[in-house]
């Protein structure tokens, strides 16, 4: 299932790649895609929300809310 992460406190492009590289360290995970200037973290997996906010906040972003991915542009 496809997800996107709203994040806050993703200021740059190496905040981007620490919080991809971490969610992709997950198993279930099989990939994930972070946009900085959007805030914003796209995940493909089967993981519960809470397995995903508890990685991204452990990577030191505060997570604003998960929801369903609909849709081509999320």
């Amino acid at each position: 299932m496809k997800r996107v992460i709203e994040v806050e406190g993703m200021c740059c492009e190496r905040c981007a790649e620490r919080a991809e590289k971490k969610l992709r360290l997950l198993d279930g995970v099989s990939g994930a895609k972070a946009n900085f200037k959007k805030g914003v973290i796209f995940v493909e997996t089967e993981l519960p929300d809470e397995a995903l906010a508890a990685c991204v906040t452990e990577a030191g972003f505060a997570v604003k809310c998960i929801r369903e991915r609909k849709g081509l542009f999320g």
